[in-house]
């Protein structure tokens, strides 16, 4: 009993007297006005932001996807002229291609066959047994 007592002592010694007011006290609304500026500040911030980025998307981002566009119709005319010399070179057909035993290894085929899921003829060789 006596170990309840002397915690029970203790206890009452710590414990404050009076009322405990809240750890944000402060005068007025001050607190207040601050929090609303910190927030208009931020949403200045993100409306400059938001512009920025729709300048760079805009001006920069666009007109890069168009270039690339661009580019890639070039050289896939490049290459498709380049494919058909080399078939006019070859009678009308491409030359035949060398088979090595380490290309395509299959160990065990395919449920769809012996070829890859994204396999094309026209452009794909197949590598059949």
């Amino acid at each position: 009993m006596s170990l309840f007592l002397r915690t029970l002592r203790i206890t009452s010694r710590r414990s404050p007297s009076t009322l405990r007011s809240y750890a944000t006290a402060t005068e007025g609304n001050s607190g207040v006005n601050e929090f609303v500026k910190h927030r208009e500040a931020i949403q200045h911030h993100a409306a400059g932001s938001a512009q920025l980025w729709r300048k760079i998307t805009l001006y920069v981002a666009c007109p890069a996807i168009v270039v690339g566009y661009l580019n890639t119709i070039n050289l896939m005319a490049e290459h498709e002229a380049h494919v058909e010399h080399i078939k006019h070179e070859n009678g009308g057909e491409l030359p035949e291609r060398i088979v090595y035993p380490y290309f395509n290894k299959r160990i065990k085929e395919f449920p769809w066959g012996n070829h890859t899921l994204f396999y094309n003829p026209e452009v794909s060789q197949y590598v059949g047994k």
